[in-house]
């Protein structure tokens, strides 16, 4: 198929693209939010194409997968055609809901000309779909080329713009996590978190947008994954951590709690618990090689590249169908 969909989330993306497809990808001259074309940071494979907005309404495109709103009428002009009426569509969802949470209508809600599909049964559960039809496919991940060593007694988190988020992405917690272990935070939009949560050098390193292979070899080293978000999807970085063998410390809080078996790590909405369990494999490295022996494998079979990339093939094929 030519199946066209924006450059919006890359991690979620470089999973989406090493299908069997042609994956339109487009792209603008400022490549900005709706034309930001291949990613730069990722490593994507070559049937994933840059294409112009110009040059779409000439193009044969048998599927539009949309991940924002506004992409509906994007599409539409671009291509001359619109989505879901004379070309199917499917929407993902990779957030959880905001505003007056559990009553939190979806945009794409009460709609019959396309399918909204989730990255979680979390979100499914948690959104109000209103009545359209949906669908669940969980991640998948490109497994990542290290495994985890973790010489460091330090504690690894990835998240994106942590200051501006704060509450959500747990930031305010940050220092009692790093009065037991020192922290080193990847990221985009963490230059300033230093700062922001008054926290020295030796405390706290921000480590800003590093290419995906660089980042993941530096999270490996660290002891121990530290997941905060108190309001998240499951996020993709959570999935690499413990494929590449780390143990987990996360709030148990949305699909957390059902990504991570107890055994992989702790999870708690104690945050008393979290710190000491976060001392605790700050300390004792051979417990935290078996609790992340036991994330790898886990992660290995639930969020694997081909299940996903199958799980994806079916639907497509189904919308495609169903369309023709």
């Amino acid at each position: 198929m030519n199946v066209l969909l924006w450059h919006v989330h890359g991690s979620w993306t470089t999973s989406f693209v090493h299908g069997r497809h042609r994956y339109l990808v487009p792209v603008t001259p400022d490549r900005g939010p709706y034309g930001l074309g291949r990613a730069r940071t990722y490593a994507w494979p070559e049937n994933a194409v840059e294409v112009t907005p110009e040059k779409l309404g000439r193009t044969d495109v048998d599927l539009v997968v949309l991940q924002r709103p506004e992409e509906l009428e994007l599409a539409e002009r671009w291509l001359g055609r619109r989505p879901g009426r004379d070309l199917p569509a499917i929407y993902v969802e990779h957030n959880t809901p905001k505003g007056d949470v559990p009553d939190t209508r979806h945009p794409m809600a009460g709609r019959d000309d396309l399918l909204l599909t989730h990255v979680t049964h979390f979100n499914e559960l948690f959104w109000d779909n209103g009545g359209t039809r949906t669908a669940v496919v969980e991640h998948g991940i490109v497994p990542p080329k290290v495994e985890w060593t973790g010489e460091l007694d330090r504690l690894a988190v990835v998240t994106n713009e942590p200051v501006r988020r704060w509450r959500v992405t747990g930031t305010d917690l940050m220092p009692r996590f790093a009065a037991v272990a020192p922290l080193d935070v990847f990221g985009m939009g963490v230059a300033g978190l230093p700062e922001r949560t008054g926290l020295p050098a030796d405390r706290l390193a921000a480590h800003e947008d590093l290419p995906q292979e660089r980042m993941h070899a530096e999270v490996a080293r660290r002891r121990a994954y530290l997941h905060l978000c108190r309001w998240t999807s499951l996020g993709l970085s959570l999935i690499e951590a413990m494929t590449i063998g780390m143990p987990v410390v996360a709030l148990a809080t949305t699909e957390a709690v059902d990504a991570v078996p107890p055994d992989a790590g702790v999870l708690s909405t104690r945050v008393d618990t979290l710190v000491e369990a976060a001392r605790w494999l700050a300390e004792d490295r051979d417990a935290a090689y078996r609790l992340g022996a036991r994330a790898r494998e886990v992660t290995k079979e639930r969020f694997g590249l081909d299940r996903f990339l199958a799980d994806w093939d079916r639907l497509m094929e189904e919308e495609t169908c169903a369309s023709r």
